[in-house]
């Protein structure tokens, strides 16, 4: 976990996994960086939000893989689910709903499936691909800690590869342009006052 510059209540924080994603980004606004993977995501916001000062909203910038074909460029992300956790089974053991999907404030966007597992399995990919259509490891967690928080939040994927056979050697291949694309997109966005 590493904060780059200062949270401010009139601004949003910048939320990404790695330094990879965020090479383009200018400075003009706090950047966390969580590491990879739901507990990493979860554990930094969680500390940083913590410690007191609290964004306007926290903006989550990654790559995503897509579930489908066809899947590119830029995404706000209307609903994430968690798929790597059995929710049925631990409903039916405790009679309680642990990881329900989480609804957010893009009505049209796609659906992101959230889990620690780095998707390259054609197998695993179809399967996900009924119920999302894109895959990350962190949107999940930072929509429940937001969400537990009262803190807006916005996921914006840009897709990096198809989230099968070679996503490892594709996500290398391209996630220095998706970088660039979305700094581009909080560039437009005006973020900053």
């Amino acid at each position: 976990m590493r904060l780059l510059g200062t949270i401010d209540p009139n601004r949003p924080l910048l939320v990404v996994a790695v330094r990879e994603e965020a090479a383009h980004l200018d400075g003009d606004l706090p950047v966390l960086l969580t590491g990879i993977g739901k507990v990493n995501a979860t554990a930094a916001l969680a500390t940083v939000l913590a410690r007191g000062e609290r964004p306007s909203e926290i903006i989550n910038l990654g790559t995503a893989g897509a579930l489908r074909p066809g899947w590119e460029g830029i995404h706000e992300v209307a609903k994430v689910i968690q798929h790597d956790l059995d929710t049925p089974v631990l409903q039916a053991l405790t009679g309680r709903t642990y990881g329900a999907p989480v609804t957010l404030n893009s009505a049209d966007g796609p659906t992101l499936a959230t889990g620690d597992l780095f998707v390259s399995d054609p197998d695993a990919r179809a399967r996900l691909a009924e119920q999302a259509d894109l895959v990350d490891m962190e949107g999940y967690a930072l929509a429940t800690v937001a969400h537990r928080e009262g803190v807006p939040l916005r996921l914006i994927k840009h897709v990096s590869d198809e989230a099968g056979a070679g996503a490892d050697r594709t996500w290398r291949d391209s996630v220095d342009g998706c970088a660039e694309i979305l700094a581009e997109w909080v560039r437009e966005q005006k973020l900053c006052v």
